[in-house]
């Protein structure tokens, strides 16, 4: 089963070079026609309306390519399987060999679901170890009495032979305390030998799962445009694959590309149907390929193409001038951060410029308490000395810090007021974007207040309870949250002039006079 092409008008002029799968400022104007072209298929009910998102959204990719006459179409994809299948009509086919797979696949589950079957639970028995407790306890203390009994008879002039007895008496309470603790370990035995092995079937079930993935694994042999092949798991050596890598849309594209003899000229990729779960992901906005399992994979296929160099987000540049001071004096300094500009020193020398770089061109030393993200304006607090900034750090640690932004949100948020906890972590697939995950995530809190509505949009006053990365963009846009992204989030929503978010108000107790400080700056849009 190949991939359908779909023939594209000569209206659009194609890249000199094949664009960066991971350009972050969005695929090129001929991807996006084709993938424009895509999203309206996939919303009507025919054609590419065969693969149906709308109750699992899924990364899809279209792939514009040129045939030996010059002549251009798209290719399509979809990422991992469709609803427990690798196959859609029209769409590209997986990266694997499927006589190989088809070899490895069958005996890996019926192994591991054998060993599944095989596993036992160890339970503790809670009665049994209540009852335990409670003769334990008891046998003690009634040998401290006996114990101080003695303790008493001995500082009187006693014969020997008393002195022996009284001896006798302890090694005799110390027998009844092996006794006891004896038969307790034999209760236990049965629990324990379930317990081990327990253990011993869930190594092997991880050993047994590991070869099987690395066996299926094996069967993915990745081309490039040079004609080449190289083994799926050689790409990512000396470490290991992760699970689902050589699924994504990007390598199957090109995959079907190669075998097809058509030569890539720009490529998109963008999600469909509900977000995720964890968040992160919006319908119908395009996305780089993913650094975790597509950056060991795609220099290789690429290989034998003029690739331009992918464009990355950087701040905009910004004359060298003097930062707005709200309030300064010997241990604090509080400041206006511009949208745009670091709150800290980034990597390399073009991200030099920030906050902090200039505090300290200016005051010397100088730490700040907290950050702003790099799209984020508003008021950040510094000190000028390690004391007042680890004294501030604790404040904001203890939540003793009174903050609130103002922000507009795409669409008419509901209700009027609210609280939104979805604990996040870092997304260690695509950082530094950050997921909703309540097993692993941190806890994060934040109170909300509609200020106004106008239009599509709504205008909010957001107070964070806690200080995790991104916790306002993320709380906005997820479904969990007011599933009404930032106006501006290039992360987590559609990019636009700006992020509309802004640090209006901060509120703190001076580390040194003890006083309460409240700074207001209002937001410019």
């Amino acid at each position: 089963m190949g991939a359908d092409i779909t023939w594209l008008e000569p209206s659009l002029e194609p890249p000199d070079r094949f664009p960066s799968p991971f350009d972050e400022l969005g695929p090129h104007p001929l991807a996006r026609h084709a993938a424009e072209r895509l999203k309206s298929e996939l919303g009507s009910a025919c054609g590419a309306g065969a693969l149906d998102c709308s109750l699992d959204g899924k990364m899809v990719g279209v792939l514009v390519i040129s045939d030996r006459t010059g002549r251009m179409g798209f290719l399509r994809a979809f990422s991992g399987t469709y609803q427990g299948g690798w196959d859609v009509p029209g769409f590209a086919p997986p990266l694997f060999q499927r006589s190989a797979r088809a070899g490895v696949e069958p005996a890996g589950e019926s192994a591991l679901k054998a060993l599944t079957a095989r596993e036992v639970v160890a339970v503790p028995d809670g009665p049994m170890f209540e009852r335990q407790s409670a003769e334990l306890l008891v046998l003690r203390a009634r040998h401290l009495g006996l114990r101080s009994a003695r303790a008493t008879l001995r500082q009187a002039e006693l014969p020997a032979e008393r002195l022996e007895v009284l001896a006798q008496e302890s090694r005799r309470d110390k027998a009844e305390r092996r006794r006891l603790e004896a038969r307790h370990e034999q209760e236990r035995a049965p629990e324990r030998k379930k317990a081990r092995r327990s253990a011993a079937l869930t190594r092997l079930r991880l050993a047994v799962s590991r070869r099987f993935m690395r066996a299926l694994q094996d069967c993915y042999l990745c081309p490039n445009a040079q004609g080449e092949t190289r083994p799926l798991r050689s790409l990512f050596a000396p470490g290991e694959p992760p699970s689902g890598a050589g699924d994504c849309a990007a390598p199957k594209l090109l995959a079907a590309a190669f075998a097809q003899q058509l030569r890539p000229v720009a490529l998109a990729e963008f999600w469909w149907g509900p977000p995720p779960p964890a968040g992160g992901r919006l319908e119908g906005v395009y996305y780089p390929a993913c650094g975790e399992k597509c950056a060991p994979l795609l220099p290789f296929m690429l290989q034998g193409l003029e690739v331009r160099a992918p464009r990355r987000f950087t701040p905009t540049p910004r004359p060298i001038e003097r930062l707005e001071i709200l309030y300064g004096d010997a241990h604090v300094v509080v400041v206006e951060k511009p949208a745009g500009l670091l709150s800290v020193p980034g990597k390399g020398a073009e991200l030099g410029d920030s906050v902090l770089t200039r505090l300290r061109s200016e005051r010397g030393e100088a730490w700040l308490a907290h950050r702003l993200d790099l799209d984020t304006s508003g008021i950040l607090v510094a000190a000028l000395d390690l004391r007042t900034c680890s004294a501030l750090q604790a404040q904001f640690a203890n939540r003793e810090v009174e903050k609130r932004y103002v922000a507009w949100v795409e669409g008419r948020v509901r209700g009027d007021a609210g609280e939104i906890d979805l604990p996040l972590r870092v997304d260690i697939h695509d950082r530094p974007r950050q997921v909703v995950d309540a097993v692993h995530g941190k806890k994060a809190v934040t109170r909300w207040r509609v200020a106004a509505r106008e239009g599509a949009r709504t205008r909010m006053e957001l107070s964070p309870l806690t200080g995790r990365t991104h916790q306002l963009r993320v709380h906005c846009a997820h479904p969990g949250g007011l599933a009404s992204p930032i106006v501006g989030d290039r992360l987590y929503g559609h990019l636009d002039e700006r992020l509309m978010l802004h640090a209006e108000l901060l509120s703190f107790t001076h580390p040194v006079s003890r006083k309460r400080m409240r700074f207001e700056n209002p937001a410019e849009f």
